[in-house]
């Protein structure tokens, strides 16, 4: 039997990178694209503010087409589903069994995902649900997963977290209470290397703000540094942005 043809629910973060690699250890399944949601008029993925650019980045680095799906800011939640069943269906004409989602142990988000599909002809995949979030950390930094935190909720973990490497050091420094996935929305991520990358992507953190209720970093191809900057590196190998 041949595998079943699947699209990764890409959000750029690690979590979706190391469901990704899941997939690729898995002989009854082939990953064939990716599928994110972009805001529209920011030209960035939703929560995790990282730019067009560097999303077509990863996919062209991983090998795979990027299915992006564009949403308002706000976006009802009609028109949100709306736009997915229009993806759903191009999946589904080109031949897709399953979407791969990243989730971990949120049951609410999961149910959620499963009724959206219920009807479509797809079924939905949860590789990495249920592990323990403590060990799953470590095992996507051994694997080599390279992230950044691009997001950072901070009224459940300060705002200086934003920018940092996802490292071991960052494990150790992350708070009592905050999951070391950020799976209860504490932080997100940006994968700028890992499996399957056939190289790693340049970034340089640039502007950090405050919107919504959340802190963001912006986060550049090297080549985006304006004349008279350079750059310094952190940890993971990331470059913070220093006039």
């Amino acid at each position: 039997m041949p595998p079943a043809r699947a699209w990764l629910s890409w959000s750029s973060g690690k979590d979706s990178a190391f469901a990704l690699h899941t997939v690729h250890r898995d002989e009854t399944v082939e990953a064939v694209g990716l599928l994110t949601t972009l805001n529209h008029d920011a030209d960035r993925v939703a929560m995790h503010a990282v730019r067009r650019e560097l999303v077509e980045a990863q996919a062209e680095r991983l090998g795979l087409p990027l299915h992006p799906v564009e949403i308002p800011s706000p976006c009802p939640n009609a028109v949100y589903e709306e736009r997915m069943a229009g993806a759903l269906a191009a999946a589904v004409a080109d031949g897709v069994d399953r979407v791969v989602f990243g989730d971990l142990f949120l049951a609410d988000v999961r149910a959620y995902r499963e009724r959206a599909l219920a009807d479509s002809g797809i079924a939905p995949s949860f590789p990495l649900w249920g592990r323990s979030t403590d060990e799953l950390a470590l095992e996507m930094i051994h694997a080599g997963v390279r992230a950044v935190l691009t997001c950072v909720d901070p009224a459940q973990l300060p705002a200086e977290f934003v920018g940092r490497a996802f490292d071991r050091d960052l494990l150790a420094d992350l708070p009592d209470g905050v999951d070391p996935c950020g799976e209860r929305g504490e932080f997100h991520t940006f994968v700028w290397d890992g499996p399957g990358f056939a190289s790693p992507i340049g970034i340089a953190i640039g502007e950090v703000v405050e919107r919504d209720g959340f802190v963001f970093c912006d986060v550049l191809p090297r080549r985006q540094l304006r004349p008279g900057r350079t750059a310094r590196r952190v940890a993971g190998g990331a470059p913070r942005q220093r006039e």
